[in-house]
């Protein structure tokens, strides 16, 4: 950015943009792996109000169709697409960066998003493994701040909209921890040959880094060490939290000069959990930010990971109906876990996703809609042994009808399907039984 100070008034300066219609490997100002050696594509005033352009996180490998055979052949070795480093002035190690997320929007050109289950072989989802999942998706409509679907009728609402993935760059020493530490989970003989894989290595086969200037072997160690995407980590990263929306404020430590900040996978909404992988409303679109920095913020915060404070604008849905899941497969072979909340966390899920299923959508509905609807998830209990308690709460006012419990029962409606692969090849309906 220019040293001469802005005249009031003056619009931000967007420091990337992006064609959300051009491949995104094919455009400057991106990357797809973290890695300290990644040089920054702008820098940034402590203070100055900026705009960054960000590609749907698989580059544009999604389409607007009413079928999912773009989602069963998605390319995942080239996801995510960031943009950025962006450096911020006078940043260094130790330092905490402060982002407020100023505004999150989906270009006006491009007023759409999707949500997707990928397949069991390629990305996979919290039921990965029950449903053999296979794809299927559903396309957004964006009406201001809200949302519906011609694939799942019956709902609108009003978006979360936060960025999936926002984190600082590593440095060297801690790059090589990640890689480490998730080799070793990788190696365990209990995880050999996992579908899903337990974790992703690096792999230079699809890494992408748009920068100029960068000789061959820098760009080289870059595609061979970089850390994928795919998981967050003490920088941030892909952690998807729905409500780090617009309007929150974020303090991340500090590893390199200039923190060398990157944001992508920007989500039009998402439910706690984003359960299906894919599963908030991925869009392309802009982010407007602000950074300041406090020196030695890490040692002052105790700031092992990020911490944030939430938006005072996100919508509310105060009336829902929850569901309540324990650490017992009841939907499965009925065993028994020690306190286990993921597995507390995938029965309230499944009970919910039953419930829907009474009101006339497939599961593939289900699955998507409650992976992209603003649906609150709680840890009732923790400490009760054998039982972790875990709650999800279904909004009941994004419905175009009263889905509340009667004596009568439900009434069930014919709601269609979501988009499936065009050869027909669905997922198992693991509640069919039900």
């Amino acid at each position: 950015m220019s040293a001469t100070p802005k005249p009031y008034g003056a619009p931000h300066e967007t420091v990337i943009k992006v064609d959300p219609f051009k491949p995104a490997d094919e455009q400057k100002g991106l990357h797809n792996r973290w890695h300290p050696d990644i040089p920054p594509v702008c820098s940034v005033k402590q203070g100055e109000v900026f705009k960054v352009e960000i590609n749907e996180w698989t580059g544009g490998q999604i389409k607007n169709s009413d079928d999912a055979d773009d989602v069963a052949n998605v390319d995942l070795t080239k996801i995510h697409y960031l943009s950025g480093p962006i450096a911020v002035e006078g940043a260094e190690p130790g330092d905490a960066l402060v982002v407020e997320i100023l505004d999150v929007t989906p270009f006006p050109e491009m007023p759409w998003g999707y949500t997707g289950i990928f397949e069991l072989e390629n990305g996979g989802g919290l039921f990965a493994k029950e449903f053999k999942s296979r794809a299927a998706k559903a396309i957004w409509d964006f009406e201001g701040v809200y949302a519906s679907s011609r694939h799942i009728p019956g709902v609108r609402f009003a978006g979360v909209s936060h960025p999936g993935l926002i984190g600082t760059a590593p440095s060297a020493e801690l790059l090589a921890t990640w890689n480490k530490r998730e080799k070793e989970l990788i190696d365990l003989p209990a995880n050999k040959g996992c579908c899903p894989a337990v974790a992703l290595p690096p792999l230079a086969k699809g890494a992408y880094v748009g920068q100029e200037g960068i000789d061959d072997k820098t760009r080289n160690k870059i595609h061979d060490e970089g850390a994928r995407t795919i998981p967050g980590r003490e920088h941030g990263g892909n952690c998807d939290i729905k409500n780090l929306s617009k309007g929150s404020k974020a303090y991340f430590p500090v590893y390199v000069d200039g923190a060398n900040l990157s944001v992508g996978d920007l989500h039009f909404s998402q439910g706690d959990g984003e359960i299906s992988f894919c599963g908030a409303i991925e869009m392309a679109g802009i982010i407007s930010l602000k950074c300041s920095v406090i020196k030695n913020g890490v040692d002052k915060f105790a700031l092992k990971n990020p911490i944030f404070m939430p938006s005072p604008v996100d919508p509310l849905y105060a009336n829902q109906i929850v569901f309540e899941g324990v650490s017992v497969d009841v939907h499965g072979d009925g065993k028994q876990y020690d306190m286990d909340a993921t597995v507390a966390f995938k029965q309230a899920t499944l009970n919910c996703i039953a419930y829907l299923k009474k009101l006339g959508y497939t599961h593939e509905q289900a699955y998507l809609l409650l992976s992209a609807a603003p649906v609150e998830s709680h840890v009732g209990a923790i400490v009760d042994s054998p039982n972790a308690c875990v709650t999800m709460g279904l909004p009941t006012a994004i419905f175009d009808r009263d889905i509340l419990p009667h004596p009568d029962g439900l009434v069930k409606k014919d709601y269609g399907q979501a988009a499936i692969r065009s050869d027909g090849v669905r997922g198992l309906d693991y509640l069919e039984k039900q």
